[in-house]
């Protein structure tokens, strides 16, 4: 294979050049040909000089602090906080790890934040306040928790709307159901003029609608106040529109004058809409667009001549018609974050009612923990930038292409032999191919890069580490990075949940929930409890999965 002939040449050029030489930076041939070796020798190696440090180092036994210690102390009384409102992180020791980030992200959900596994300062604010009222306690905080439908978590949604003013109505930053920043601000606009809560505002069907208007694969907004009927925002049968289109910076918004809008009224070019349907924009027209067309005047029927032949109809042609904008993951998570506020917290096994969103939301929280962790990995490679990883990483994909072509026709067990027959001809190690595969998973789910991101994950499925087939049945099943296949998904899911846990492995009920959704997603009656997950290394090639974990230098943080 011709990977093979080029990739066995890292051996050579690592002990020669190493990682800085000028010769591996950006998409050369011989940069081709190394792909992945480069990143994965580079972890080996700095893993490598660790253990040395830590095997011939007798003075000092200790790793130097990442954080300032008040910085360290700040994440303390976060983790604190969340174990205390029922967000179990583990112990606090001042380090936001996965388990830490799954932990804010709960919370994040319950509170109808965006959902990001990283408190912004509000965020942060809210969840220490609330905590520092429970431990002083007194009779307005009992009182709270004794009679609040939420219990203790009550004292939470206090203060939060102590924070925001009366009635939750004024904007002060951040977000509301998962919207961004510039879309809350409107709607607690609107809901300020209309006497009425964002929380109900948003929750009023028709009144939020996502779509993609400008065809840039990104989440545009349309705010409709005709849900709120006659009023302010409204006259007669014209409401007012906002439309947020996406733009590199940002949103750009676009006011207009409608009646049950809906997003197929509007085409946006970048950040400029126009209507395509009656309505007309709530700006007035300019004189020269408004004045009317001199008709024809009638003419004198002539019966000396023939009329005109009426054309011939025309076969149809739709070759020019536009290949269909790929799926953004990111636009999707966006999305399910959205869903996921408004229903106030994640769906569990038991109050399973919708599948998707429950498998989306599962997803999305996959993939933080991929991003996370490939760059905490990322971070420990010397000699190369960001975008050298990145260029890297994109050549990694295209070198897997033809298996990534393949995942939407092919079954589980099949398809894992087949990128083994990759793995066998890449010339790299176990651990060199883990490290790889796992940094440049975050990559791809960083950029949007699904083949990066799915070639990544199906090449750790083949070298053992199973956990990480459950995001290729996640694929399948969103029809996001290849084709949409509920059936196939099946087995993906199942082989990632016997495996060793990869993603939230404080949430074994993830098992649970994933089986039966994936079940009920192809109309199987036995939707039950899930396949035990294994208790060592997944199967697969052997030593591969254990190798893996010498990659990283300290156990994860909380």
């Amino acid at each position: 294979m011709k990977h093979k002939f080029l990739m066995t040449g890292l051996a050579v050029l690592m002990a020669t050049g190493g990682p800085g030489a000028p010769a591996l930076a950006g998409g050369s041939d011989i940069v081709g040909g190394v792909i992945g070796g480069i990143i994965g020798g580079a972890i080996v190696n700095e893993a490598n000089r660790s253990n040395q440090r830590r095997t011939t180092t007798t003075t000092r036994t200790y790793a130097a602090p990442r954080v300032s210690s008040a910085q360290r102390e700040a994440n303390r009384e976060v983790q604190v906080a969340l174990n205390h409102f029922g967000w179990n992180v583990g112990t606090p020791d001042g380090s936001l790890g996965p388990k830490s980030r799954a932990g804010i992200s709960q919370y994040q959900a319950f509170m109808e934040f965006p959902i990001t596994g990283r408190l912004n300062d509000m965020e942060r604010t809210i969840l220490t306040t609330a905590y520092q009222k429970a431990m002083l306690g007194g009779s307005a905080v009992t009182q709270t928790i004794s009679t609040h439908p939420q219990g203790m978590r009550g004292l939470l949604l206090e203060t939060r709307a102590q924070m925001l003013g009366t009635g939750g109505a004024t904007y002060a930053g951040g977000s509301i159901g998962g919207l961004p920043p510039q879309i809350s601000e409107a709607v607690y606009e609107i809901a300020r003029s209309s006497n009425v809560e964002p929380q109900q505002l948003i929750a009023r069907s028709g009144f939020v609608q996502l779509a993609d208007l400008n065809n840039d694969g990104r989440t545009d907004y349309l705010l409709d106040t005709s849900v709120l009927g006659p009023g302010f925002w409204c006259n007669d049968k014209s409401c007012a529109v906002r439309v947020f289109a996406s733009t590199p910076s940002g949103f750009a918004r676009n006011d207009f004058q409608a009646y049950n809008a809906k997003p197929a009224m509007f085409i946006c070019q970048a950040g400029a809409c126009q209507m395509t349907g009656d309505a007309a924009p709530a700006a007035s027209l300019p004189p020269t667009t408004m004045a009317v067309a001199p008709q024809p005047q009638p003419q004198a029927p002539s019966f000396g001549t023939q009329l005109a032949a009426q054309p011939v109809p025309a076969m149809p042609s739709f070759a020019a018609m536009p290949e269909p904008v790929p799926v953004s993951l990111a636009s999707y998570c966006a999305k399910v974050g959205l869903v996921t506020s408004s229903n106030g917290g994640f769906l569990t096994e038991a109050s399973l009612t919708d599948p998707g969103q429950a498998l989306g939301e599962q997803f999305c929280l996959a993939r933080g923990y991929a991003i996370d962790e490939g760059e905490a990995m990322a971070a420990k490679i010397t000699g190369f930038t960001p975008d050298q990883i990145a260029a890297q990483c994109r050549d990694f994909g295209a070198l897997l292409s033809d298996q990534v072509a393949a995942v939407g026709t092919t079954p589980q067990p099949a398809m894992i032999e087949k990128v083994k027959g990759f793995v066998a001809g890449s010339g790299m190690t176990p651990a060199q191919l883990s490290g790889t595969a796992k940094v440049c998973l975050s990559v791809g789910y960083r950029t949007d890069d699904m083949p990066v991101a799915l070639g990544s994950t199906l090449v750790l499925g083949a070298i053992g580490e199973g956990g990480y087939d459950e995001l290729v049945g996640h694929h399948l099943m969103q029809g996001i990075g290849t084709d949409e296949r509920p059936d196939l998904a099946l087995g993906w899911y199942e082989s990632g949940i016997k495996a060793t846990p990869v993603f939230a492995p404080g949430q074994p009920e993830r098992n649970g929930l994933i089986h039966k959704a994936a079940l009920m997603m192809n109309g199987r009656a036995d939707a039950s409890a899930a396949p035990r997950a294994a208790s060592g290394p997944a199967a697969g090639l052997a030593g591969f999965a254990s190798k893996a974990a010498q990659l990283i230098e300290t156990a994860a943080p909380q």
